[in-house]
């Protein structure tokens, strides 16, 4: 072992009770937020408040997803030449935690005297603060892999996203409280200043991490058209990332209906709006639920067996969802998203870093995990929701169901799991 090894290891083993809290906390304290603004149910919610089509609803988990998720790629090469990453998250991440606090003065000023403003300030401030955060990722996960070890990264992403959903459960109570108790939309303004509260805590906690040393020297810049002409080329050497990816193109579109089943059941099924908040609950006991199992089969079964039970239990939602009589099963349905929610949050990011050959390739598999598969996740909300308009919600559900068992079957049948090829290569040589 090299003195610059061993040095390394010995700062992370050093820092790691401080790193775990501090990244951990950021973790927890940015998920609570959400559960305060959530794509699932609150946005969709205040978004149906003020008379939004189904088209439009559909473009919520649209352009959130396309701001998560296209950006990260691009912004990856340059990750790479970075010899400390943390400095660079911190300088760019209040453009995307600052933005919910413009959500909360929307929702009381603009929301009810110009509904349609409204709306389209909505989508232009969440595509802001979801493509700085995208384009952030790759900094931040490769972090995270750099302090906290690959054989506690589960119970890790587990644990933290534990605390976030016990908070998020909170969050759940307030929102279903407030939205109960005081009229909308003032009630969705309130519900985002709280979300903007939890982040400015993620911040301040995130502050506190000790980012160790690289683990080899920062890569040499390169030219942003050179830098993704080495992509197709990387693909073609890795076919398990490749298939990894189709696979996951299948299941964002499998996912296409969860955007749905809250206004579903407020149009169709006759819930009432304060019934939201329980939605929330449902969805964040199932993360709960799911990240007491994940993290531990995560560190002992590998990443890919997370991500296929979590993908399971989104088929299980839809079907759910398309065959509910009542608002009362239809809880069920929260509580399965919950849970692959929790399978994502543990593994669907922990898996990349695992499937890069080397660490400093990580920011590009990151990026790549996630850019790849934005045009998709893009166009599978809006295409459902005027599916929804045409053809109905139970269309939308039916053709989600088939596109995650699906990805399902890709997963299991093409996807090699990286842990394990690991092992197998560390064993011949």
């Amino acid at each position: 072992m090299s003195p610059h090894r061993s040095n390394r290891e010995d700062f992370v083993q050093q820092h790691l009770r401080r790193n775990v809290l501090a990244l951990g906390g950021d973790f927890a304290f940015y998920m609570i937020g959400l559960a305060f603004a959530s794509q699932a149910t609150i946005l969709p919610a205040f978004a149906a408040s003020l008379g939004a089509p189904n088209v439009v609803i559909g473009a919520i988990p649209a352009v959130t997803t396309l701001g998560w998720l296209l950006p990260s790629l691009f912004v990856a090469g340059h990750t790479e030449t970075l010899g400390s990453k943390l400095p660079f998250v911190l300088r760019y991440t209040v453009w995307e935690r600052a933005p919910y606090l413009g959500l909360a003065l929307t929702a009381f000023f603009v929301a009810e005297r110009a509904p349609t403003l409204a709306l389209g300030l909505v989508l232009v401030i969440l595509l802001a603060m979801t493509g700085v955060s995208g384009a952030l990722l790759p900094a931040w996960m490769d972090i995270v892999g750099h302090a906290i070890p690959v054989m506690v990264r589960g119970r890790f992403f587990a644990v933290s996203s534990i605390v976030a959903s016990l908070g998020g459960l909170a969050a759940s109570f307030a929102t279903a409280s407030i939205l109960a108790g005081v009229r909308a939309p003032a009630s969705y303004g309130l519900c985002f200043l709280a979300a903007s509260l939890c982040m400015a805590l993620s911040y301040a906690v995130l502050m506190l991490t000790r980012e160790p040393p690289a683990a080899a020297p920062p890569a040499e810049s390169v030219p942003l058209r050179a830098y993704l002409a080495r992509i197709p080329s990387l693909l073609r050497r890795d076919r398990n990332m490749a298939w990894f990816l189709v696979a996951r193109g299948f299941t964002v579109i499998g996912v296409m209906g969860s955007g749905f089943f809250t206004v579903y059941a407020l149009r169709v099924l006759g819930a009432r709006e304060w019934q939201v908040g329980v939605f929330t609950t449902m969805l964040l006991i199932g993360q709960v639920a799911g990240n007491l199992v994940f993290g531990w089969l995560a560190d002992r079964m590998g990443h890919r067996l997370v991500l296929a039970v979590g993908i399971a239990g989104m088929a299980g939602a839809s079907i759910v969802a398309l065959t509910a009589p009542s608002v009362n099963l239809l809880l069920l349905t929260f509580f399965l998203d919950g849970v692959y929610d929790a399978a994502v949050n543990v593994s669907g990011l922990n898996i990349l870093l695992e499937l890069a050959p080397a660490t400093g390739e990580r920011p590009t598999y990151v990026g790549l995990g996630r850019t790849a598969v934005a045009p998709v996740a893009f166009a599978a909300p809006l295409l459902a929701g005027l599916l929804a308009d045409a053809a109905g919600f139970a269309c939308v559900f039916a053709v989600a169901t088939a596109f995650s068992l699906v990805a399902l079957a890709l997963l299991l049948i093409r996807v090699r799991d990286p842990r394990h090829e690991t092992a197998i290569v560390t064993q011949s040589l």
